[in-house]
């Protein structure tokens, strides 16, 4: 009697797996099955979704303000997970590495290349850690330095002018029309 008592408690000792884990491990076999057969787009969508399961702790820590991010896995042609708008993964030609990527304006660069999905994750923290750095940088508002005012031209009196030429050219004009009268008469 004191058996079945002690197989009960044992049963409650073992922890239970999670689900997420168990699931993990069923997409690691059924892609390493799948990695040779004539399915090898699923087993690529299936690698990659194992990567954006690997990367969830990663982007919880991001605090939600940052928008940069916008992580999927879309199954185009080419199955792909984004890590934003310039980056992301992409498997190998043998369809078990993968192969994380940046396009810039001179080209697609390889960031990381390796089977292993935790080195991608190191990968993938360290270029979110620098397009963080990137957008705080971006962000802080650097005093803008004024460029000292030219100095004031003194103002002319204008008005001044032209009331003075105003009152010339009438004087001129009085003077030619009273020597035009004297002439005349």
């Amino acid at each position: 009697m004191s058996d079945a008592q002690n197989t009960g408690n044992e049963a409650r000792d073992i922890r239970p797996t999670r689900l997420r884990d168990a699931l993990r491990q069923a997409r690691i076999e059924a892609a390493d099955r799948t990695g040779v057969v004539v399915e090898l787009r699923d087993a690529e969508v299936a690698r990659l979704e194992i990567l954006n399961d690997a990367l969830d702790p990663l982007f919880e820590q991001v605090p939600e303000q940052v928008d940069l991010f916008d992580r999927g896995v879309s199954q185009g042609e080419t199955p792909r997970l984004w890590i934003d708008v310039v980056a992301h993964v992409v498997m190998g030609r043998d369809k078990r590495i993968y192969r994380f990527v940046q396009d810039t304006r001179f080209g697609r660069i390889v960031l990381a290349e390796s089977h292993d999905v935790a080195v991608v994750v190191d990968a993938v923290t360290s270029y979110v850690a620098r397009r963080m750095v990137e957008r705080e940088r971006a962000m802080v508002a650097t005093p803008m330095v004024e460029p000292p005012a030219p100095p004031e031209k003194p103002r002319r009196r204008g008005f001044g002018t032209f009331v003075l030429g105003f009152l010339l050219g009438a004087a001129a004009l009085f003077a030619l029309a009273l020597y035009a009268s004297l002439k005349g008469f």
